[in-house]
């Protein structure tokens, strides 16, 4: 139950969600985008999300398209992340996806809301910082494009009153091999123990991170030590683990010894498989 009130608001265009958030907010109704709205409801019931009018960007048409647009392949920010994992566009994306939440949950959270959303492991955004995808975000300035890692340190980074609309990733790295695993102490369902995705690049692998620290990152000084030449891939991975941005997480979910443990592990798995795929 939440220990508020708000008004609910179902724009259909950009451009009349872009309004209705400036004209709430000088009205002072902390208004908040929303797409699949389950991280308002549990924030809401622990007083950690306040708002008086939600604005459901879901009739937005540019949220909802999964498609090949020229060379890139376009996904809307209001799409289930259900959808996403069974239209399968992205591979990788479908996996990272798959791993989040149980299926129920899956078919309510949103991939702009899984990205966008204040719970810190935003595992969906993986798949987009290995590939150098781009968002489309729309405020009072207008839509612009621009690249994720311009605009994701730790989260993403947006204007006030700009939403995320479209993620847009170049086609050549659909086909790469790819590996996604996600470590859980118990259960099957959850928060994770450590999440990594890797994609094999024609420079080498890279590899994004969730559950490490407390947000997901992809670091360049991680992968340069993972594909140097020469080292065993032992020495590789702890030479790469001197590069971690924060210290590991030590929380509910396991311990940062454990932790460390389980992402020497997983990382050792996924660079022996993706070092021996040839394809």
């Amino acid at each position: 139950m939440l220990s508020f009130e708000f008004d609910y608001y179902h724009p259909t265009s950009i451009e009349e969600a872009v309004q209705l958030f400036h004209t709430l907010d000088e009205e002072r109704k902390y208004p908040l985008y929303y797409s699949g709205g389950t991280e308002i409801i549990t924030l809401g019931r622990l007083n950690l999300v306040y708002t008086n009018a939600v604005i459901d960007i879901k009739g937005i048409p540019e949220c909802n398209v999964m498609e090949s647009h020229g060379d890139s392949f376009v996904t809307g920010a209001a799409l289930s992340l259900t959808a996403i994992e069974e239209h399968n566009g992205f591979p990788l994306l479908s996996k990272a996806a798959s791993g989040v939440a149980d299926h129920t949950a899956r078919n309510k959270i949103t991939i702009g809301g899984n990205i966008c959303g204040q719970i810190f492991y935003r595992e969906a955004v993986l798949p987009y910082l290995l590939t150098d995808s781009k968002i489309v975000a729309s405020g009072m300035d207008g839509n612009r494009t621009v690249a994720l890692m311009n605009v994701f340190n730790k989260t993403l980074s947006l204007k006030r009153g700009e939403f995320l609309v479209q993620l847009q990733t170049d086609k050549h790295y659909l086909d790469l091999p790819y590996h996604c695993v996600k470590k859980r102490q118990q259960w099957d369902t959850g928060y994770p123990l450590v999440t990594i995705a890797a994609i094999k690049a024609e420079e080498g692998i890279r590899v994004a991170f969730s559950g490490v620290c407390p947000f997901p990152f992809r670091s360049r000084e991680m992968e340069k030590a993972l594909n140097a030449n020469g080292a065993s891939l032992q020495d590789r991975i702890l030479a790469s683990l001197k590069h971690l941005p924060k210290p590991v997480l030590d929380d509910i979910e396991g311990s940062s010894q454990y932790r460390l443990f389980v992402l020497k592990n997983t990382l050792f798995d996924i660079l022996e498989e993706l070092e021996g795929d040839n394809r």
